[in-house]
């Protein structure tokens, strides 16, 4: 039987203006009944939003990460139970290389994250803490499935920390600062890497077997994600860069079931939405967009810019397809 063509959105909570992580608590007052008319309106037949965000703070009742602050609803809870009564797939969100909240509450275990980019090496320390707010968050929240972002091992700076996962993970002692070679270094990555979504994997089915994992990644080139099994145990997989050419690299290595996505709408002008719906190439993958809210108004920005744009063309493609 063929599967459904995934047409998925995210009105986007990580980011203040896309330089810098939310502010706890900036989209607090975001209405999930508002949120779900403006998908639905859109003509998704998948929501992706928020378990956790980047600055680390949890869009659910949680016991593990700290609640949004000012938050007026339980809004995943609600949102999903909106979106399944309207026949939609609703999707959590982790990005399990950046929480800058495990940055404040255990500085020996992450980077400083003032560049805004992933920072937390895959300690188990870390690992653990992880999965248990992944299986939390299952049991509390009846979605689908989640997608999970930023699965990068940030480059070491060889923090005890790191030196503890260097022997855990190779197998052999630590060689010594400016002693790793390239080599070592790469396999070092893929073995964090693989180690992390082992973790997320195993926790995630064995809450929901039928539970969707989904991953985002902007360089599926990269050898932190190529060279590893995921893209031949993923559920989904997600081209987040702009230039579609990049599946092409994956598709002889994803798994018998695995369901490709394109990122159409996210990257202003770099994403071309119209190009991918007009190429018959691309008929068949899933699509998907995020945006920028308005911190007011909680939904996408109306700015006449590349994203607006984008948003636009995905609107009138969902709803004729």
């Amino acid at each position: 039987m063929k599967k459904e063509k995934i047409k998925a959105f995210c009105v986007d909570f990580n980011w203040d203006d896309f330089t810098r992580f939310a502010s706890p608590g900036l989209y607090a007052h975001a209405d999930p009944k508002v949120h779900l008319q403006w998908y639905k309106e859109l003509g998704v037949n998948t929501i992706q939003s928020f378990f956790v965000s980047h600055n680390g703070y949890a869009w659910y009742d949680s016991d593990i990460f700290p609640r949004t602050p000012g938050m007026t609803s339980n809004f995943m809870q609600t949102l999903t139970q909106l979106g399944h009564d309207e026949g939609m797939r609703v999707m959590g969100y982790f990005s399990p290389g950046a929480n800058a909240h495990w940055r404040m509450i255990q500085p020996a275990y992450s980077h400083d994250f003032r560049a805004n980019r992933w920072h937390i090496p895959f300690t188990t320390k870390y690992l653990d803490y992880l999965c248990r707010g992944i299986e939390e968050a299952l049991v509390r929240v009846p979605v689908d499935g989640f997608m999970i972002d930023w699965l990068w091992n940030v480059d070491p700076v060889w923090m005890p920390c790191e030196i503890e996962m260097y022997e855990e993970l190779m197998g052999e002692a630590f060689p010594g600062i400016g002693e790793v070679q390239d080599d070592l270094l790469e396999a070092f990555h893929r073995r964090a890497i693989e180690r992390a979504w082992k973790r997320i994997r195993e926790t995630a089915k064995s809450v929901r077997e039928d539970c969707i994992i989904w991953l985002s990644c902007n360089d599926l080139n990269h050898p932190q994600i190529k060279n590893t099994v995921i893209p031949s145990q993923i559920d989904w997989l997600m081209n987040e860069h702009p230039d579609p050419e990049r599946l092409k690299t994956v598709k002889g290595i994803i798994g018998e079931n695995t369901q490709i996505i394109q990122c159409v709408c996210g990257w202003g002008n770099e994403h071309d939405a119209e190009a991918i719906f007009n190429n018959p190439l691309y008929a068949d993958i899933g699509i998907y967009g995020f945006a920028k809210p308005d911190p007011y108004a909680t939904l996408p920005v109306n700015d006449g810019g590349g994203n607006y744009r984008n948003v636009e063309v995905i609107r009138e493609a969902f709803r004729r397809q």
